[in-house]
């Protein structure tokens, strides 16, 4: 007997709808049985957001049920979270394209510093994505309460486990109480967060690369953190080198 979730006997009007491509933000066609497809814009393996995977983890009939698994699937479990809770990142933001634009370059950091430091990745871009997705609709700054809650529902609704939700909110909370932790989550987290809005200050003010580097760089905790720093400083001073050198030829 077939699994009901994955009979199209079964299958109502919303079995085919469309996710983001976590990479490029192109839209990508899903059923609801696919647990991957491949963003057609460019090329990135995105996984089903809205497939639940629970069952597969652990049932020994997944593979004949689902088809091929992903790899992701196969090796741990928390390797797909990371897709989802970006994926859901951008759904809750939706135009905030500030907010999105920071959360990615975070999380683009955040990952560099975990595989140099031994973080958990599961964790720390989960707490990356998600320090920030609170929107009120009155306006206003969110406490960081609000900030915490809204993280929480995100990873709950996905099926995170519950130790991974109570170190993402203590890490979230810990960042906006200006709080430390003295763990390598933590520390790989603040860090993202730092470098993130720098290169974002970078890109709107490059002539004060070295002064921004400098400003900066106390404030990191890690040295991977501190590695990143000084590499995204050089190279934005390479490249206004380079922007004046053909100014000055033309």
């Amino acid at each position: 007997m077939k699994c009901p979730g994955q009979d199209t006997r079964y299958w109502k009007g919303d079995a085919i709808y469309e996710v983001p491509c976590p990479n490029c933000g192109h839209m990508v066609e899903f059923f609801k049985d696919e647990s991957t497809r491949k963003c057609k814009n460019c090329g990135t393996k995105v996984i089903n957001p809205k497939m639940d995977f629970g069952c597969a983890a652990h049932c020994k009939f997944a593979a004949q049920c689902l088809g091929e698994l992903p790899p992701e699937l196969l090796a741990e479990r928390e390797d797909l979270l990371k897709d989802r809770v970006a994926i859901e990142m951008k759904l809750t933001l939706k135009k905030d394209f500030k907010r999105v634009g920071q959360a990615t370059r975070s999380a683009r950091y955040a990952e560099k510093i975990a595989q140099a430091e031994g973080a958990d990745l599961a964790v720390v871009l989960s707490a990356t994505y998600l320090q920030d997705v609170v929107v009120k609709p009155e306006g206003g700054d969110p406490t960081p309460e609000e900030k915490v809650a809204a993280a929480q529902a995100i990873l709950e609704k996905l099926g995170a486990r519950e130790d991974l939700v109570d170190e993402v909110s203590d890490i979230i909370t810990a960042i906006h109480k200006g709080e430390q932790r003295d763990t390598v989550n933590f520390k790989t987290v603040h860090d993202a967060i730092l470098l993130g809005a720098l290169q974002g200050r970078l890109k709107k003010a490059p002539e004060a690369a070295e002064k921004l580097g400098e400003e900066v760089f106390p404030q990191l905790l890690t040295e991977k953190g501190k590695e990143l720093n000084r590499t995204l400083v050089a190279d934005v001073l390479k490249d206004l080198e380079k922007t004046r050198a053909k100014e000055t030829a033309a």
